[in-house]
């Protein structure tokens, strides 16, 4: 009899637990929220949306950009964040396109 959680399963729910874990945060949901309403904006834009430091925002949209949730592109000495529009396909990514749906 095979194993149902062989390594590979395990490795996807640890993924599935990273995400969950960098979404279940109320300040990475609205910046997700924001953007899906905005299409684009600087730093600065979303920390005064938030009503919180600029540095506090650029911790925040540097994690959901390593989990390319969110696109960003250098426009002159001003970094521009966009939500992704090009997520992979797997449950991970579903999940994440599930939850900016459900924010809109």
């Amino acid at each position: 009899m095979s194993k149902i959680l062989n390594s590979e399963k395990l490795k996807e729910i640890k993924d599935i637990e990273k995400v969950l874990k960098l979404l279940g945060n109320k300040r990475r949901l609205a910046i997700i929220f924001y953007l899906s309403k905005i299409d684009q904006a600087k730093v600065g834009d979303i920390a005064g949306e938030l009503a919180i430091s600029f540095k506090a925002t650029s911790k925040h949209l540097l994690q959901l950009f390593n989990f390319d949730i969110i696109e960003r592109e250098q426009k002159g000495l001003e970094m521009w964040y966009k939500l992704s529009k090009n997520l992979p396909s797997n449950k991970v990514n579903n999940i994440i396109k599930y939850i900016s749906n459900s924010l809109e």
